[in-house]
């Protein structure tokens, strides 16, 4: 039987499918299930800042005293301290009916908070932590060093502040994408996952209106992170993790040949059901005993910038077609 034993969270996994933060994940069932079918990581759903915010801003608006301002730290207190409670049970009662690592993510959008979150979902039990780092680069007020300064910082003060493994994951709207993951790897940190996916909008042209677009992955997706780890595998100081268009265990193969520990997922176990989980699992071993590889690392990176065979195809920007025939055999 082919041994599928990684690392990622600075933790030994008995595999490299981990279950991705989500909906799914805020619920103990759910964790008891994708324990049982054989994940080799879960990560809970996100507690997030915003959340805080949201609510005091529901509570401020519904109070009209003019005695509120003296009541608003109070307020903001007591609302963190609630939310944090709710997330440490969370941590628990997954940790109470799960066999494998738990892993607690936090999302933040001011830097203070990241110290706070952390330590007390370390305190919970959690087996590591997973930064779940989203700056939309739309902010006409912020520079690119800004926002870049943020991920970093957040990274670096959580790193020093906790003693369990802290990764992060992050979004590919970056100029120096290749450099910003060597920074951050370079402050100690045990991973980093590509990629975060935003919320997306679209238009109705029927109604003429803007409206949510779907909020699942589509296959295609694997290729943008499945480049960057191909690229950045062996070029920084950090093991990775592929999220994003993973589907099916093909694309959890190509992801662990272009260099990735391990995988991600939540759209497809939405899409098939949580126990597509241990089919997913079982199309990875199938692969490995079919080409013969008794272990991950007989042949993770094996398809990376490093060691392919033709590295320009990981680094060309342009579709050769622009400049001559296309033939889609090729």
């Amino acid at each position: 039987m082919a041994d599928l034993k990684t690392r990622f969270f600075g933790l030994e996994l008995k595999n490299p499918i981990i279950v991705a933060s989500s909906g799914l994940t805020a619920k103990p069932q759910n964790i008891r299930e994708f324990s049982d079918l054989g994940a080799g990581a879960i990560v809970l759903k996100s507690v997030f800042e915003e959340e805080v915010i949201n609510e005091y801003n529901q509570i401020a608006q519904s109070k009209t005293s003019s005695h509120f301002e003296e009541f608003i730290d109070y307020f903001d207190y007591k609302i963190r301290d609630q939310i944090l409670a709710n997330y440490g049970k969370l941590i628990k009662d997954a940790k109470s009916c799960s066999k494998v690592p738990i892993i607690a993510s936090i999302n933040c959008v001011s830097s203070g908070d990241w110290l706070q979150f952390a330590s007390q979902v370390q305190d919970a039990g959690a087996d590591a932590i997973e930064l779940n780092l989203m700056i939309l680069p739309s902010d006409l007020e912020r520079n690119a060093e800004s926002n870049r300064r943020f991920y970093v910082e957040a990274v670096k003060e959580v790193v020093r502040a906790v003693k369990v493994p802290v990764t992060a994951k992050i979004s590919s709207y970056f100029s120096d994408l290749a450099c910003m993951c060597r920074e951050l790897s370079e402050e100690g940190i045990a991973g980093i996952t590509m990629f975060n996916r935003f919320s997306t909008p679209d238009i109705d042209i029927e109604r003429e209106k803007v409206v949510p677009a779907g909020a699942l992955s589509t296959v295609d997706e694997h290729l943008i992170p499945l480049r960057w780890i191909g690229l950045l595998s062996s070029k920084i100081q950090c093991d990775i993790a592929a999220s994003s268009g993973i589907h099916e265990g093909k694309q959890a193969i190509k992801m662990l040949l272009a260099g990735a520990n391990a995988v991600q997922i939540a759209s497809t176990l939405y899409k098939n059901g949580n126990s597509y989980l241990g089919e997913l699992i079982k199309q990875l071993e199938q692969w490995m005993q079919k080409k013969g590889y008794k272990s991950i690392a007989d042949f993770k990176g094996k398809l990376s910038l490093e060691k392919v065979a033709n590295p320009a195809i990981y680094e060309r920007a342009q579709f050769l077609s622009h400049f001559g025939g296309y033939n889609e055999n090729q």
